[in-house]
């Protein structure tokens, strides 16, 4: 079987698995680029019995599917992904199957962002790194209003962590009777 990785643009989805057992017996091919024009996608996949998608890039949508007579089955790393026609699919006899997915890491980057917005990170980096001192203050983030669209398994959480500094005040300094000096 051929099998396609798409817009794997990190070279992260061979190092996220062990392929070892699926490589034995079948063509893995990894693409880092990304294709927009559906001609383009359909040359590429055509010949592809198994796609793996990492994103929602690269749209598998009815017009797509319809012009991939060797597909059989479409894997997603989450249960839902928009950007495949799932009705198309199941009308073809196409199986949809998900790897699982766990929100931690874009919680976890949502507020890594979040911070380095707030704190000027990347130009005081650049600062430092070119000999200099911090350029800025930043902001505080207490106190402050977040607005998070959508209240799913990742903005759920990403709210509740802001919500927490809100009205709970964290503050990082200290405490006097801490031991800390």
């Amino acid at each position: 079987m051929k099998i396609a990785i798409l817009d794997d643009y990190q070279n992260a989805a061979l190092q996220m698995a062990d392929w070892t057992e699926i490589s034995k017996s079948n063509e893995v091919t990894v693409f880092n680029d990304h294709l927009s024009n559906l001609d383009a996608v359909v040359r590429r996949l055509e010949p592809f019995d198994v796609i793996c998608v990492m994103r929602e890039r690269t749209p598998l949508r009815r017009e797509t599917i319809e012009r991939l007579p060797n597909l059989k089955l479409i894997a997603s790393t989450g249960p839902r992904n928009a950007s495949i026609d799932v009705e198309a699919a199941n009308e073809r006899g196409i199986v949809i199957a998900n790897t699982g997915y766990r929100s931690t890491p874009t919680i976890e980057m949502t507020w890594a962002l979040i911070l380095a917005s707030a704190r000027n990170v990347v130009k005081e980096g650049v600062a430092v790194r070119n000999g200099g001192w911090q350029q800025s203050v930043g902001e505080e983030l207490e106190g402050k209003t977040l607005g998070v669209l959508g209240l799913g398994n990742i903005g759920r959480p990403v709210a509740r962590i802001g919500a927490r500094i809100r009205h709970e005040g964290h503050r990082l300094e200290p405490e006097p009777d801490d031991g800390c000096r």
